[in-house]
């Protein structure tokens, strides 16, 4: 944060801090009531300094943009204990096969009949994938680098 200071306004430079720190915290191993009551401190002050974004013409929107999942984190650790450093890249990947690629796919006039009907082949060319593989009715490597083996 050092770096920044003297660059850019000082509100703004506090945003970032109180957003680094946010996140810093959200990763530990364990919570008590009193890193719970931090978060959301650090997220309130957060969200009151975010208003320099709009001051400064960088950011029209009066909420930060897709952030708004934050809110809900002490919540949920609260109910469920620390993410531990959980990361949705696991999830992102399971809706770009899931979702996006059926969607690109379709013909977008009833969309979500054509996408569920990819899955369900998706998957169960997948699972026959499975059952050959384990009868040794495949060769090793012939479907290397296809869809059926990324799509796992």
């Amino acid at each position: 944060m050092p770096a920044l200071e003297g660059y850019i306004p000082d509100k703004m430079v506090k945003c970032i801090w109180y957003f680094i720190e946010f996140c810093t915290l959200v990763r530990r191993d364990t919570h008590d009531t009193a890193t719970i009551k931090t978060l959301e401190d650090h997220l309130s002050l957060y969200h009151q300094n975010w208003t320099i974004f709009v001051e400064t013409n960088i950011c029209t929107e009066k909420q930060p943009p897709r952030q708004h999942s934050l809110v809900h984190y002490p919540k949920l650790i609260r109910a469920f204990g620390a993410p531990n450093g959980l990361c949705s890249s696991i999830s992102e990947s399971k809706h770009i096969k899931a979702v996006k690629e059926p969607w690109r796919r379709s013909n977008h006039f009833q969309a979500l009949d054509q996408m569920l009907t990819a899955n369900q082949h998706m998957d169960k060319l997948i699972a026959a994938k499975v059952e050959f593989k384990s009868r040794g009715m495949f060769k090793v490597g012939y479907f290397e680098n296809s869809e059926l083996e990324t799509s796992k």
